[in-house]
């Protein structure tokens, strides 16, 4: 419903909406290049003319990060409707799946996707209950999205809308998180406080999945004594980051920087100290902090004379 979207998002869907042509739901995707529009109209994507993809985006679940980018959490639980709101019966799980598949398929090709922004007639969390829901508005986008992130196994996506190169804080991701488009992880629970090495071989494999997740190279080079641990760079090889990698646990509240991290600390960026707190509990979370920023870092054991 109008009242659950974003007044940013809210405020663009209605001047399209006054601006352009009046046209029902229907009509909007056809003249966007879907074939067969009306027999397909209950779907969520399709593949139109140019083999461009085309997938709506539900606006009461955009969110608006820095600067003013949009951007959506995709759940990629087919079997969960939206929000986690129950099972979705076999014809709903079939819809998903076929989205996935063509948000998939852009990612794979590298390309961009064609958004319709819709509100409903409904409570976004009965969209999928209510059969009587119905579309309130539906407008095309000016802007092209695309799949910025895709994670099979936390089954989630981010999809941005304009330029790439920007990702949502992971604290904009809690927050949108919150709006309900995808339910919250399960929380990871361990047996037992973990060791000093057990909490840093999780720090390790956290950050690594969480810079993969986005599509950069997260390489190990803890082995090479460089002073940092993970380098992380893009799809053309370019060195983004180059994090010295710490993490704290029950059991394991702190952590040390050693002769050869703090030198390469003072060479200055790229480095990076990234702290993954709480490793093994139901709220891990990372913060990176700039060379200036480490020693207020908590956990930061001083260096000893």
């Amino acid at each position: 419903m109008d009242k659950e979207v974003d007044a940013a998002v809210l405020a663009v869907i209605n001047e399209k909406r006054l601006l352009g042509d009046k046209r029902t739901p229907v009509e909007i995707i056809a003249k966007m290049g879907v074939f067969d529009a009306r027999q397909q109209a209950s779907e969520s994507a399709w593949l139109a003319t140019g083999d461009n993809v085309i997938a709506t985006i539900w606006a009461e679940f955009v969110s608006v990060g820095a600067g003013g980018r949009w951007f959506y959490l995709e759940s990629l639980d087919a079997q969960q409707r939206l929000g986690g709101n129950g099972e979705r019966t076999a014809l709903q799980v079939q819809r998903a799946k076929d989205r996935f598949k063509l948000l998939k398929r852009s990612l794979d090709a590298g390309q961009s996707f064609r958004a319709v922004l819709q509100t409903n007639r409904v409570a976004i969390a009965d969209l999928e209950t209510d059969k009587a829901a119905k579309v309130s508005m539906r407008v095309p986008d000016d802007e092209e999205w695309h799949v910025a992130s895709w994670d099979a196994d936390l089954k989630v996506a981010v999809l941005v809308r304009g330029p790439r190169g920007w990702l949502p804080s992971d604290d904009e991701m809690k927050a949108a998180r919150a709006r309900g488009s995808v339910p919250p992880p399960a929380p990871v629970v361990t047996s037992g406080p973990m060791s000093r090495d057990e909490v840093q071989a999780a720090a390790m494999a956290y950050l690594t999945k969480h810079f993969s997740s986005y599509g950069y190279k997260a390489e190990d080079v803890s082995s090479q004594g460089l002073g940092y641990a993970i380098e992380v760079s893009d799809k053309k090889g370019n060195t983004l980051l180059k994090l010295a990698v710490k993490g704290t646990a029950r059991g394991v509240p702190s952590f040390q920087l050693d002769s050869v991290e703090r030198a390469a600390a003072k060479r200055g960026d790229p480095w990076r100290l990234a702290v993954v707190m709480d490793i093994g509990g139901p709220a891990a979370q990372h913060k990176i902090y700039k060379p200036t920023e480490i020693d207020s870092a908590p956990g930061l054991e001083p260096l000893l004379s």
